[in-house]
């Protein structure tokens, strides 16, 4: 299908501001991409996207460039960029430093939530769930990258800038499940609040345990539907590493 067809009923919002428009056409074929209107393996090609755009291929290259850096399109050497497809080895690989990094987040965080943050957290909590029930994936998704904010809320700006980054790697293979799985992401909610319930107590070794079981289970959930005879190694390792005995 071409990009005209894929890209129909989508279209490029207002640029208010001209310094925004590299930003403003890497956020809309991120969210195109995420939501599988530009599904795996579909070529992207510079000069017919900032035409259906109306922007000049700058901000386009720019915005292929970010893209890149997120894992969500690649390039070879004198081709075109397509969209990625699923890669089991970069899901361990990913999942894997995420275990690690979010685990020293919430170790970091346990027992060190304010008040406000607290609150907070339990706000987005309840609207993830009413989310979840209505199978809203992007209002989900929103919500769920907040409340893992507040779970790492102290590890740092450094850290939390590269946890960020991963989680937004990964959004991808999350929403690949949920697309196949409608109203799946509802069903994590006690995981969640469990989470949540060991941060506020100061529990940092079972929230730590918590959160590394709690991905986990998020990737093999993925890998079971779309790679189901591969072995998650590093994964394994990372697991193996934060949970050391079981969270009573």
């Amino acid at each position: 299908m071409s990009l005209r067809a894929l890209l129909a009923g989508h279209p490029f919002p207002v640029v208010s501001d001209p310094r925004r428009t590299s930003a403003t056409v890497h956020n809309h074929l991120r969210r195109l991409i995420m939501t599988g209107v530009l599904p795996p393996g579909t070529v992207l090609n510079q000069a017919e996207l900032s035409k259906l755009l109306a922007v000049s291929r700058t901000p386009t290259r720019e915005a292929f460039r970010m893209l890149q850096e997120e894992g969500l399109v690649e390039a070879d050497l004198n081709q075109r960029p397509r969209v990625k497809g699923f890669d089991p080895e970069e899901l361990d690989t990913l999942y894997a430093a995420r275990i690690s990094l979010e685990c020293l987040g919430i170790h970091a965080t346990a027992g060190r939530l304010t008040v406000a943050e607290r609150k907070e957290a339990g706000q987005v909590l309840r609207a993830m769930n009413r989310a979840g029930g209505e199978d809203d994936l992007d209002r989900w998704s929103i919500l769920h990258d907040r409340f893992h904010e507040i779970l790492v809320i102290r590890v740092g700006d450094f850290v939390g800038r590269t946890i960020a980054s991963y989680a937004a790697q990964s959004e991808r293979y999350r929403r690949l499940y949920g697309a196949e799985h409608p109203g799946a992401v509802g069903e994590r909610h006690e995981e969640h609040v469990a989470l949540l319930q060991a941060v506020t107590v100061g529990d940092r070794d079972r929230a730590t345990q918590l959160m590394a079981m709690h991905l986990a289970a998020t990737a093999t959930l993925v890998l079971a539907d779309f790679a189901s005879g591969f072995e998650p190694q590093s994964i394994t390792c990372a697991v193996d590493l934060m949970c050391r005995s079981e969270p009573s």
